[in-house]
């Protein structure tokens, strides 16, 4: 039931790129409101993260898992029932919110009730649940578009989410244990509207920033969040100081691994870029029709599918931390191929082998870094923590689509050819690679600081040494 509702929101972020053009006819949605039905999802979700994961510390994880899988449902059938542009997106802010507060629970649920050993062959389904999201949202998302069932058309990807939603509602009900710290505490609720006001002054002017062109109000958005992040903190302080329970706990941060971590996620997910401009490349450039590009991205969805299942036995054989260091240097290796391999008339077929490598690393450094991270959290602050990994990866994914993708549009130029597209996604690529090796070198710091973080929980305090030598 946990991996039901792993899968649901990545699912709707992929399912959605290719029905577009259809969501066009169907409702005569334009151009900035077919941008805003992917954004505002994206942007819902990041703001949210952090307190959906916190409430299920709270709260419960069950009860919130069930909460925010019927909210997703009712959420899906608002999408898949609405009579214009403006309703949909307003449905698609309430998937971002659920999808917001479920995904937490679902890791927060895997650190608390299973074992370390357990954790790593939960976690390599997770990441296979993602892989599979992505397989079944490219060409699921355009066999239902193109079958047409009962006459539904682009309704039918966000009404398919109400029979996996129930059936995972009545699963979690039935099967999944209720797990929470035993001390109750109330929701911070200074903080939650800080941390929320400052993640919305972010995410939404990254977001939203490349498609209208940066305007005014996006960089006075970046100023707001330069004012809102140190009153958040200052809140959380002080709430530490006085011994109440904040929403975001800092002391997380004196962890260096939770910190390298963190941002190891947010660098990972610039990888958005490569999905942008893979469409742009094949649809504009080359002229493919979307469903010839959904199927070209199936060897990168193969590889993201099958890998993670090799997860347990590369952790047993080498180790956590090679094994996050040897997937960031597969996702480099195979995207160099498939940026080697391109052409201006047709991808070679190194450019697909590239796919697999690529899919496969991605496959595997997704569930290292979240088990690596959530490994160091107790059980009780799973949940925030949970929170805090996705929200990286969700503002990496925005930061990432805003740099890379400049840097993507800028070697575009104004006029572009064949030639063009092809010179602009090979571009962006190089910008990526630069990224994931700045990640496989920062990899390598997580076994001597997990070293040194063991040595000083097993050497004895000084004050332990004196009683020790006081005692007869």
């Amino acid at each position: 039931m946990l991996l039901i509702g792993a899968i649901l929101p990545p699912l709707d972020y992929f399912i959605v790129n290719l029905a577009l053009p259809a969501i066009h006819a169907g409702i005569g949605a334009s151009d900035s409101q077919l941008q805003f039905v992917i954004s505002a999802y994206a942007c819902a979700n990041a703001v949210v993260l952090i307190t959906g994961g916190r409430l299920g510390d709270l709260y419960g994880r069950k009860r919130m898992f069930m909460i925010a899988m019927a909210g997703f449902v009712a959420a899906s059938a608002l999408c898949g029932m609405a009579p214009d542009a403006n309703v949909l997106i307003a449905g698609r802010v309430l998937q971002g919110v659920f999808a917001a507060t479920l995904t937490p629970q679902v890791l927060a649920t895997i650190r608390s009730v299973f074992s370390p050993h357990e954790q790593v062959r939960v976690m390599g389904l997770f990441g296979f649940v993602y892989g599979l999201a992505a397989v079944i949202g490219q060409l699921g998302g355009g066999a239902l578009i193109s079958l047409h069932p009962f006459g539904l058309g682009w309704r039918a990807i966000f009404l398919v989410n109400l029979p996996i939603g129930l059936v995972a509602l009545f699963g979690s009900w039935r099967h999944l244990p209720e797990n929470r710290p035993p001390r109750g505490a109330g929701i911070d609720l200074p903080g939650t509207l800080l941390l929320s006001m400052f993640l919305l002054a972010l995410i939404v002017p990254l977001t939203r920033g490349p498609e209208v062109g940066w305007p005014l109000w996006t960089w006075l958005g970046f100023a707001a969040a330069a004012v809102l992040l140190p009153l958040f903190i200052g809140v959380e302080r002080a709430r530490l100081a006085r011994g109440h329970d904040p929403l975001l706990d800092l002391r997380l941060f004196a962890n260096p691994v939770v910190t390298l971590g963190l941002l190891l996620a947010f660098l990972f997910y610039w990888m958005s870029v490569f999905f942008l401009a893979f469409g742009i490349y094949l649809q504009s450039g080359l002229q493919w029709t979307p469903l010839q590009a959904g199927l070209a991205i199936l060897p990168f969805g193969l590889g993201f599918l099958a890998a993670p299942l090799l997860l347990p036995r590369l952790v047993a054989r080498l180790g956590a931390q090679p094994t996050l260091s040897a997937s960031f240097a597969m996702l480099s290796v195979g995207l160099g191929l498939a940026a080697q391999w391109a052409g201006a008339r047709a991808p070679g077929w190194a450019f697909y082998a590239g796919l697999v490598v690529a899919g496969a690393g991605q496959g595997l450094t997704l569930p290292s870094v979240l088990r690596i991270v959530l490994g160091e959290v107790a059980p009780e602050r799973a949940g925030v923590a949970s929170g805090m990994i996705t929200a990286m990866l969700q503002i990496g994914s925005a930061v990432g689509a805003a740099v890379l993708g400049g840097v993507f549009f800028a070697a575009l130029g104004p006029h572009p050819d064949a030639a063009a597209y092809l010179y602009a996604f090979r571009h962006a690529l190089h910008a990526l690679l630069l990224v994931l090796v700045a990640c496989i070198a920062l990899s390598l710091l997580f076994a001597p600081l997990h070293a040194r973080r063991r040595r000083r929980a097993l050497s004895p305090s000084p004050c332990a040494m004196r009683e020790g030598a006081t005692r007869p």
